[in-house]
């Protein structure tokens, strides 16, 4: 594995490699190799980490001020608070 190296690599695992460096290739095939792997969205980790905030600073009554922080509307705290009590 050691003696690959990014020119005899094709399609994507070349895309791959030129992205996060071989190295981390080498380590990525290391890893995962043989598996399929989901890379999620940046706005979907970007959301999910929001999320988490909003749920850690929440102290029960606090909905418009979390609106405000977090430029939502306070149904849409609401949501994401109701979604960790029926999860």
């Amino acid at each position: 594995m050691d003696s690959i190296e990014i020119e005899e690599l094709d399609g994507e695992q070349r895309e791959i490699a030129e992205c996060i460096g071989i190295d981390g290739y080498r380590k990525l095939v290391g890893h995962f190799g043989g598996t399929s792997v989901y890379i999620q969205k940046c706005d979907k980790t970007v959301k999910n980490l929001r999320d988490e905030k909003i749920k850690s600073k929440f102290d029960g009554g606090n909905y418009k001020a979390l609106a405000r922080e977090f430029n939502l509307s306070e149904s849409a705290v609401r949501k994401i608070l109701n979604n960790v009590n029926s999860a």
